[in-house]
């Protein structure tokens, strides 16, 4: 069995708006392509199964343990933000592997920590308790994380703002 990429795409997106875009960030297009829609490419590209987690939860924490129930069991979980349109589908592959022999890993690039995190199924009970807007920050801090470094800006590159747009439409079209 293989880890579930979980692609969490329930947040309101109120700083996007905030910074003057007209959409919710995850219809905005970037390159042609709503973001959401290149985040759901690179998951459905990497092979693993998936579940786009959209409901409208509450918080971020609510959501991932929604997603987790829906998909239990599993051998674990990738908590993925929908807003991080560059990501690659070899760094999901990656993340999923080293969960053979760790309970969490977090993607590193350039000593940054990114996303999505790979959780265990050691660590379903832990987030299926999640609630609030912390997400599985809890859970990371409780079982350590191996830190997986990754060639991949993706990873780091999420979507909040009209200017963070900007800034990937330069990586995708140099």
């Amino acid at each position: 069995m293989r880890p579930t990429v979980i692609v969490l795409a329930s947040g309101r997106g109120e700083r996007f708006t905030a910074s003057g875009g007209t959409t919710h960030k995850l219809q905005a297009l970037l390159a042609g392509k709503p973001v959401l829609q290149h985040t759901l490419d690179a998951v459905r590209a990497s092979g693993l199964p998936w579940r786009l987690e959209d409901a409208g939860h509450p918080g971020m924490g609510d959501s991932i343990a929604a997603a987790v129930r829906a998909t239990w069991p599993s051998s674990g979980w990738l908590v993925l933000p929908g807003d991080l349109p560059l990501i690659r589908s070899d760094t999901l592959r990656s993340i999923a592997a080293a969960l053979q022999t760790h309970d969490v890993v977090v993607p590193l690039y350039r000593g940054q920590r990114g996303h999505p995190v790979g959780f265990h199924a050691r660590c379903g009970e832990a987030l299926l308790n999640l609630k609030g807007a912390r997400g599985a920050a809890a859970v990371v801090l409780a079982r350590g994380a191996f830190e997986l470094d990754v060639q991949d800006i993706g990873c780091v590159t999420d979507i909040d703002t009209v200017d963070d747009l900007r800034a990937a439409g330069l990586l995708i079209n140099p």
